[in-house]
């Protein structure tokens, strides 16, 4: 999560490139990030270069942006350039060196780039904002994301289309239930900022070590895909990718709801997606398949493309809003009941209602599903209800425990008082073993429910559908004592008045 210093810092910076010119949010976001990618370009490769030396042997080459011929196009070095002017002029030099990276290799990343443009109109404000995104302090890995989110929630319209970034959090749980391998290939055909397919590289990293050249050479290639209807999005997916070490990132300026090149469908062993939940469907563009369903839903586009993008056995975890579960209509029944009884349900598990606050409180569920095309897969679905995901649920979202206690993975096992501030851990654990848990009663935090009982309920996924609620019941006195004592007290107020009447 990002801190309220950086937000400081980040409305500075904002503050900076509306009084230098730029008054359209989208065009502050996009010259932000070219700059915040130029700075980490320049890190990473200094970090590679120090560890090459500490240790002996050459740099890791993923991690290698300029060579000796464009080494004074690094961030650091263009921003000692003395004269304002001249930095102004090498700063360009140096935005139009990162938009060809991998131009011999016809990089998508060029494709994705080459309609970026640098747009900071004068030296005063170049030399304003880049000074101080030099000075911007990171804290995790993920930040690029944070910050980016961070900045869409400043835009007015923001959410318009139903997007919000996802907090890494949740998608390192996501990550978690699906345990995608080295060997799998992985899409999100909704990835924005490419949070997921960069928290996937993560971690993998150590199974990457570890595996064989050609695996290591077929994961950076094709393993992780990823497709978006906002060519902003596209490129700042692109430069998070590369920044995670894919040279050649596979992230395409796609709609997922058109009809698809055939060697795309049933392609991906692992999904994981939070689509946009609300937006207008380009109804001249969208796949006939889809179309079929009847509905203008989004989200209920968005499950149906999903189950066509998986080979069989692929399986998928992805966000919905809440209404998707119990939702009424023909379409809604429609899917659940697909899913229900031709494919196999991994887990239901329910999102508290601030998990996406402050940019949304839609109540939301993460689905967990393996495409079978198989009817009678489902014996029984499990459920779990998140109540706490380690931070405040208001709009602060403030961490509730020290950062290594929080996420999926933290670094010490929690005890039971810190899992009922972070279920995460719970989450993970149970899902794995859910053999364990068919005898767990529907007033605890999972349960299952046997797929007869979901069928009779007009395949309704809604957890609230199924918890029991214990309500705590509490004695209650007897009126005819509660009246007595009631004229216990207007007789002893009637004796009081008359003696005050005795003393006037």
């Amino acid at each position: 999560m990002i801190t309220g210093a950086l937000k400081s810092q980040v409305d500075r910076i904002w503050d900076a490139f509306w009084s230098g010119g730029i008054s359209n949010p989208i065009t502050v976001i996009e010259q932000f990030t070219y700059l915040l990618f130029m700075r980490q370009l320049d890190e990473r490769q200094a970090d590679a270069e120090f560890l090459a030396n500490t240790l002996g042997g050459e740099p890791d080459d993923t991690q290698l942006f300029y060579d000796a011929t464009h080494d004074h196009l690094r961030f650091s070095k263009l921003l000692a350039v003395d004269s304002p002017e001249a930095r102004f002029a090498a700063f360009r030099e140096g935005f139009d060196y990162i938009k060809q990276l991998g131009a011999a290799r016809d990089s998508g990343f060029v494709t994705h780039m080459k309609d970026a443009a640098f747009l900071i109109p004068n030296a005063a404000t170049l030399t304003t904002v880049a000074t101080m995104i030099a000075k911007l302090e990171f804290s995790n890995k993920d930040m690029t994301g944070d910050l980016y989110e961070y900045m869409l929630s400043k835009l007015a319209t923001a959410g318009t289309n139903g997007q919000f970034r996802t907090p890494s959090h949740i998608i390192e749980l996501i990550v978690a239930l699906t345990e995608p391998k080295v060997t799998d290939r992985l899409i999100d055909p909704a990835c924005g900022t490419a949070g997921f397919l960069a928290a996937t590289s993560e971690y993998l990293r150590d199974d990457f070590k570890n595996a064989t050249k050609l695996q290591r050479e077929q994961y950076l290639a094709h393993s992780l895909t990823g497709f978006d209807f906002d060519s902003t999005m596209v490129r700042i997916a692109a430069m998070n990718m590369v920044m995670h070490g894919f040279s050649d990132p596979n992230i395409s300026y796609l709609d997922s709801l058109q009809e698809l090149a055939p060697e795309r469908l049933e392609a991906f062993d692992v999904l994981l997606a939070n689509p946009p939940f609300a937006g207008s469907i380009n109804q001249d563009i969208l796949d006939p398949e889809l179309a079929s369903i009847k509905t203008k839903k989004t989200e209920l586009l968005f499950i149906a493309r999903f189950l066509t993008l998986l080979k069989l056995g692929g399986r998928a975890a992805v966000v919905v809003p809440e209404g998707v579960l119990f939702g009424s209509t023909h379409a809604h029944k429609t899917l659940r009941k697909e899913l229900v009884d031709n494919q196999k349900i991994d887990g239901i598990i329910k999102l508290p209602s601030g998990a996406f606050k402050p940019y949304t409180g839609v109540s939301t569920a993460i689905v967990c599903f393996t495409r079978t095309d198989s009817p009678g897969q489902n014996e029984h679905i499990w459920f779990y209800d998140i109540t706490a995901d380690g931070r405040s649920l208001d709009d602060k979202r403030t961490p509730l425990l020290a950062e290594e206690l929080l996420g999926p993975w933290p670094k010490t096992p929690l005890d039971d008082a810190q899992l009922r501030l972070n279920n995460l851990p719970d989450v993970v654990a149970r899902f794995h073993n859910q053999a364990a848990e068919r005898d767990r009663a529907r007033t605890e935090a999972s349960f299952t429910v046997p797929v007869d009982e979901i069928r009779e309920a007009d395949y309704d996924l809604s957890m609230n559908r199924y918890k029991e609620i214990v309500f705590e019941t509490e004695e209650t006195r007897d009126p005819k004592d509660i009246l007595a004592d009631i004229d216990a007290l207007d007789a002893q107020i009637a004796d009081a008045m008359s003696m005050l009447k005795g003393l006037i």
